[in-house]
């Protein structure tokens, strides 16, 4: 069974997706949750600089996980995709200081553009 997580506290679907889907099966559920590109949902504005897009990508996600009423301790897999692999260490430092061990398992590839240019963009699965 899906159930579509939502929430206005992260940017909304532009498009055919959903912010999350929420699969449940007998005994757990996952949640699904889409990129998150660092739109400000309140301003529509991208801050500036792979740190702080970085900071506002996670925030995005952790509004979408508050939806479903988890936290990032029930992030079990993460993908994150940078316009440029140059900017690896210092996204990595603000996701470092986000999760906590175990860490989450996770790839991180480069990409020839994400949506409005932005420098980052951070998917996540979790498990209820």
């Amino acid at each position: 069974m899906k159930k579509v997580i939502s929430t206005t506290a992260a940017p909304g679907a532009i498009g055919p997706y959903s912010q999350a889907i929420d699969a449940k099966t007998t005994t757990s559920s996952i949640v699904f949750a889409s990129g998150q590109i660092p739109l400000n949902p309140e301003t529509g504005e991208i801050p500036e600089g792979i740190k702080a897009q970085t900071e506002q990508s996670l925030a995005n996600v952790k509004a979408i996980l508050a939806a479903a009423d988890l936290t990032v301790d029930n992030v079990v897999k993460t993908t994150v995709f940078l316009a440029d692999m140059n900017d690896f260490a210092a996204m990595n430092e603000v996701y470092a200081a986000t999760f906590t061990e175990p860490y989450p398992a996770r790839s991180a590839v480069a990409v020839k553009t994400l949506p409005k240019n932005v420098l980052v963009e951070i998917e996540v699965i979790a498990v209820r």
